[in-house]
């Protein structure tokens, strides 16, 4: 990125486009955005549609989505705009996306999806070349900086019960609904041969989960008092056990003094006295 950076002030690379532009009035020197058509392999599933998508590099940390839709909006209809953290090939997005979980977040340069309605937007995104630096921040629309962004941050991170809820909700339906179609569809292919005469073979093991029911949560919690009684009962009788240990190891040493005296005196009586 800070290469890209450095060769965009003379000319830009081949097949880019150099776009000009400041984060405010104030800023002297302009900074370059790189952008070019988005080109997808043929049969490539991508969220980002070819001749309708835009390739932004060397965005700035300051240039948040909803800034480059701005900035590209007089281009025409803007359909998305999606800043990643390098480039590379993307999947389609999952039916589900977290707004609490498995949040990321990106420092430093990175690169951006513009993506248009029509395809006419990406030729006239590429034209902005021949105007002056375009601004980031405006008076209509700033950007936040400094306290007032930290004090954004942290208003964002305060997270809302009932938004938390109702997205946990709906995770829970999404997976039980998978689950039951993933059941089902097992139990529809149990016992029934391929096209090579194979059979495919499930087991849910000899001992299925327990059914949730008011019983069943009671012998459970019986079972774990259970194991929490003998545990105590054990630690109890610790000290007992420790007395135990040191006199039996007393008494090995009592009779292996009596065993060496009862050797020694042996072993006198037998000393050869031929007068």
């Amino acid at each position: 990125m800070a290469a890209a950076k450095e060769r965009v002030v003379g000319a830009a690379p081949a097949g880019y486009t150099a776009l000009a532009v400041k984060f405010g009035e104030r800023q002297r020197s302009p900074h370059y955005l790189l952008v070019k058509e988005h080109q997808v392999r043929e049969g490539a599933g991508s969220t980002h549609p070819p001749r309708r998508t835009l390739f932004v590099l060397n965005v700035p940390p300051y240039c948040s989505p909803d800034s480059l839709s701005r900035l590209f909006s007089r281009c025409g209809q803007i359909q998305s705009v999606d800043v990643c953290e390098k480039p590379g090939p993307r999947e389609k997005k999952e039916k589900f996306t977290s707004k609490f979980f498995n949040r990321k977040t990106v420092t430093g340069f990175q690169v951006a999806y513009v993506v248009f309605r029509k395809p006419s937007g990406v030729q006239a995104a590429k034209a902005l070349s021949q105007e002056g630096p375009l601004l980031i921040s405006t008076e209509s629309h700033p950007v936040k900086t400094g306290i007032s962004k930290w004090i954004a941050n942290y208003a964002a991170s305060v997270v809302n019960r009932e938004e938390l809820k109702a997205e946990v909700d709906t995770y829970m339906q999404d997976y039980d609904k998978k689950i039951a179609e993933e059941e089902a569809k097992a139990a529809k292919e149990e016992g029934v041969p391929d096209e090579e005469g194979w059979v495919k073979v499930t087991r849910k093991g000899r001992k299925p989960g327990l059914p949730r029911t008011e019983a069943a949560n009671l012998r459970v919690l019986e079972k774990e008092k259970q194991k929490r009684a003998r545990k105590e009962l054990l630690n109890f009788y610790a000290w007992q056990h420790r007395e135990t240990k040191r006199e039996h190891i007393a008494q090995l040493r009592k009779k292996f003094e009596e065993d060496k005296q009862r050797i020694a005196l042996m072993r006198a009586q037998r000393k050869f006295r031929p007068y």
